[in-house]
Parts: C-alpha cells; sequence; structure tokens
C-alpha cells in the first residue's frame, strides 16, 4: 500500500473506495510538486527580475535584517528557491532540495518572522513554517515512485 491508510480501516462512505484507491498514488506527488512550484516564482523573482522582485531587493532586505554577506545570500536564496523547487517539482535530488528549501525556510520563520508572532495574517511566521514542515516529511520520503530519482533508479 503506497499510503498511510490503516489497511483494516472501514470507510464511512464505502462507495468512495475507489476514488481514493485510484487516486492514492497522486497524492505524494501532490504535494511535492505543489511544494516545488509554490517556491519557484520566488526565486525566479529574485534571479530574473519578474514579479517586481530582484537580487538588489531582496539583497538589501538581508542587509536591513542583518544577514550578511547580503548579495551572495540573496542569490543563494533566489537559486535554492527557483532550481531546489524545480528540483522538488520533478523529483530529482529531491532529498537534497527539500534539505536545502527546509533550512531557508526555517531561517525565514525565525530570523525575518518570528517577531510578528504565529499568525501569517501579521507577518508571522505560521507560513514558512509550514512549508519547512512540508520539505522535512519530502526530505524523509525521498522523490517516491513518480520521479525522476525513482526514473534513473538512484536517490540521496
Amino acid at each position: 500500500m503506497d499510503d498511510d491508510r490503516t489497511p483494516s480501516a472501514t470507510l464511512y462512505v464505502p462507495a468512495m473506495a475507489g476514488l481514493y484507491d485510484g487516486l492514492s498514488g497522486l497524492a505524494y506527488p501532490f504535494i511535492r510538486v505543489v511544494t516545488g512550484l509554490w517556491a519557484m516564482p520566488h526565486g525566479a523573482g529574485k534571479l530574473f527580475g519578474w514579479f517586481g522582485l530582484s537580487i538588489e531587493g531582496t539583497a538589501g532586505f538581508f542587509a536591513k535584517i542583518g544577514l550578511e554577506p547580503a548579495v551572495p545570500m540573496a542569490y543563494l536564496v533566489g537559486a535554492t528557491e527557483f532550481f531546489g523547487g524545480l528540483a522538488l517539482v520533478i523529483g530529482l535530488w529531491t532529498r537534497p532540495a527539500a534539505a536545502a528549501m527546509f533550512v531557508l525556510m526555517c531561517v525565514a520563520a525565525f530570523k525575518v518572522h518570528l517577531v510578528n508572532g504565529f499568525f501569517w495574517n501579521k507577518g508571522g511566521y505560521e507560513y514558512p513554517l509550514m512549508w519547512a514542515c512540508l520539505c522535512i516529511a519530502i526530505f524523509i520520503r525521498g522523490g517516491g515512485r513518480l520521479s525522476l530519482d525513482a526514473k534513473i533508479g538512484r536517490e540521496f
């Protein structure tokens, strides 16, 4: 069984069993792909100047909050978000990408957002910490069956 459901559990709505069984193998790849896709625009903005973002603006923000050296850090963050996100989407070198994204999201949560409390609508750490948790789960699980890691038969 590719999912975490208890094999002996009885469904409240037995008619849903076929749908659940048919789609359960796609649930984990969906999580991995969405996690990567949501990171990529942030990196693209920093690296390619899309969406009103830039390396200069990111480096300026980093310098303001004491993340130095700000310019190399901005490039590292942009590359992690864009290329790490892409790696998660396609499932290639999934564990290193997830680990890098985890570190990035922890820095965002605890260095940038912690002072604002928990809730995201107040600028808090809720959102980056949620992504950090997803990245840890992806790190533990790896690329999974529907990944390039599985296709080439090699994982970290």
